[in-house]
């Protein structure tokens, strides 16, 4: 019988962003904090209260936040520039390509209320192309935490990392359940089960339904392997290609667009150098919508049901 993950109690890996700058702003005298105008949302009074003097609140200003944040990198701060997902990428692209990525400014961009797990604000407010854009930047580090404690420690470990990063993470609270001590390893993929026929691999909310999904193949006899790719780029093809050698296809699961997110990538390795039958769970070229997060995953198919059904499609394809 296989191991089962257990959640320790439901937490939204916003707060885990909010944990995770607030023991670097005690620990990293060079870590400084920009909002626009959304510190509740981020979770960030901790640190405003801890450190009045190294925070700075920029207002409905995105792209002057993101310019300010490269500039603060000029004098060996580390700026923690946090917003909503769809601002701090689709609003503030031409700030974030020319004044950060080209000059491989030290910058991170912290990116709530990604997917539509935002909810009921809306299309407008839900952004489902972000790890596209993101990852084509040249040297942008795009990663994408599945719950509170992987993204504290993310956001911990992405301060130690020289160099742009793209730190995505979401609003609801879901499923906490990975270890409170871990150390979180950029670029390496995380085996959550071992298995031989068929390979979920799975990143941000869609890793505790791909976990589900793995668990219910299970009482069906099918034997899952799941990774849980917390960084999309740089991508660990070495973990990837390893288990679809293994088990001989693969399905990738993700609260995105399926047109440029972590299952594109993954599909560019298995065609480069191991061409494996894949299926794609993830939104089908579409904007969102108002709703319920949980309302939205279900009409999307961004659930355990969906990964059950790929895996077996993808079997049959084998």
């Amino acid at each position: 019988m296989m191991e089962k993950y257990t959640d320790s109690g439901k937490k939204d890996t916003r707060s885990g962003f909010g944990d995770g700058l607030t023991e670097l702003g005690r620990n990293n005298p060079n870590v400084v904090a920009l909002c626009a105008d959304l510190i509740g949302s981020l979770k960030m009074q901790d640190f405003i209260d801890e450190n009045p003097e190294r925070f700075f609140q920029v207002g409905i200003a995105e792209a002057n936040m993101m310019g300010m944040a490269a500039g603060l990198t000029i004098g060996g701060k580390i700026p923690f520039a946090g917003t909503f997902a769809n601002f701090a990428t689709g609003r503030v692209y031409d700030q974030i390509r020319q004044s950060i990525a080209y000059s491989g400014k030290n910058v991170k961009i912290c990116a709530s209320h990604s997917g539509v797990t935002l909810g009921e604000d809306g299309a407008t407010h839900q952004i489902l192309e972000d790890l596209g854009l993101m990852k084509m930047l040249p040297g942008m580090t795009v990663i994408c935490t599945c719950d509170y404690n992987q993204t504290k420690a993310a956001t911990i470990a992405v301060a130690e990392h020289d160099g742009p990063v793209y730190l995505r993470f979401g609003r609801p609270k879901v499923a906490n359940f990975t270890a409170e001590d871990q150390k979180f390893e950029i670029g390496k993929a995380v085996k959550l089960y071992e298995g031989i026929d068929v390979t979920i691999i799975a990143t941000g909310h869609l890793v505790w339904e791909a976990i589900q999904a793995a668990e219910e193949l299970a009482e069906k006899g099918i034997n899952a392997e799941v990774l849980n790719i917390h960084t999309i780029k740089p991508l660990d093809e070495e973990a990837i290609l390893k288990s679809a050698k293994k088990t001989g296809c693969v399905v990738t699961a993700e609260e995105h667009n399926f047109l440029g997110g972590l299952g594109e990538s993954v599909s560019r390795t298995l065609s480069q150098h191991l061409p494996t039958p894949q299926e794609f769970v993830a939104t089908q070229d579409t904007f969102g919508e108002s709703g319920t997060p949980e309302q939205l995953m279900d009409k999307y198919g961004l659930n355990s049901e969906a990964i059950i059904k790929a895996c077996e499609k993808v079997m049959r394809r084998k």
